[in-house]
C-alpha cells in the first residue's frame, strides 16, 4: 500500500500543478472573448456640426454631416454626407456621399459623388468645380489627390483627366494622365 501511495504522489502533484496553471490562466485572461472583435460602433452622432479654430481663435474649417460613426476595433470613423468648408479666402467647400477618417484624423478618404468647389477670389470670378469618385484629403496640409477620373470646370472651361493632386494653400492643381478639355476666355470689346 505504501508503494502504491508513493508511486501516485508524482501523478497527484502533476494534476495539482495543471489545475493551478489553468486557474492562473483564467485569472489573468479573465472572461475575454475569444476570436475577432465585432465591428460595431461604440458611438455615433447624428446631425453633426463641428468647427475648428486656429490658435488665435479664427475659424479654420467647419464640418457638417448627416451621421458620424466610430468603430473601436480598427479605430476608424465613417461620416455620411459630409460637407467640409475651409473659411480662408478663397473659400473651399468639399462634398461627398461618405468619408472614411483614419486613426489620427490626418487622412480622410472621400468616396462617391465627390465635389470640390473653390470659390473665386472675387464675386465676379466663377468658382472652380472638381468632380470625381474618390479623393484622399489631408486636412491639416489642405492637400488632396485622386487616381480616379476627374472633371474640372470653371465657367465655360472644362478639363478631363485621369487623376490629380491639389493644394488649397497654393491654389495649384496638377492633373495627371491624358488631359483633355476646352478652355474659354472672356473676350472684351476694344474701343
Amino acid at each position: 500500500m505504501k508503494n502504491r501511495a508513493a508511486s501516485m504522489f508524482p501523478v497527484v502533484m502533476l494534476l495539482l500543478l495543471a489545475a493551478l496553471t489553468f486557474w492562473l490562466s483564467q485569472v489573468i485572461q479573465g472572461k475575454a472573448p475569444r476570436g475577432p472583435l465585432r465591428h460595431d460602433p461604440d458611438y455615433w452622432v447624428e446631425g453633426l456640426q463641428l468647427s475648428r479654430f486656429d490658435i488665435n481663435g479664427k475659424l479654420q474649417h467647419t464640418l457638417i454631416a448627416e451621421k458620424l460613426m466610430h468603430y473601436p476595433d480598427d479605430d476608424t470613423t465613417i461620416v455620411t454626407e459630409p460637407h467640409l468648408t475651409y473659411h480662408r479666402l478663397p473659400m473651399l467647400e468639399i462634398f461627398a456621399s461618405t468619408a472614411y477618417i483614419g486613426r489620427d484624423g490626418k487622412e480622410i478618404d472621400l468616396v462617391d459623388d465627390v465635389k470640390v468647389i473653390r470659390h473665386g477670389a472675387t464675386d465676379d470670378l466663377p468658382p472652380t468645380v472638381l468632380e470625381t469618385r474618390t479623393l484622399k484629403v489631408f486636412p491639416d496640409e489642405e492637400k488632396g489627390s485622386t487616381d480616379d477620373p476627374v472633371v474640372l470646370t470653371r465657367g465655360a472651361s472644362v478639363m478631363h483627366g485621369s487623376g490629380l493632386e491639389t493644394d488649397n494653400r497654393t491654389g495649384i492643381t496638377v492633373m495627371r494622365g491624358r488631359v483633355t478639355g476646352t478652355l474659354h476666355r472672356n473676350r472684351t470689346k476694344t474701343p
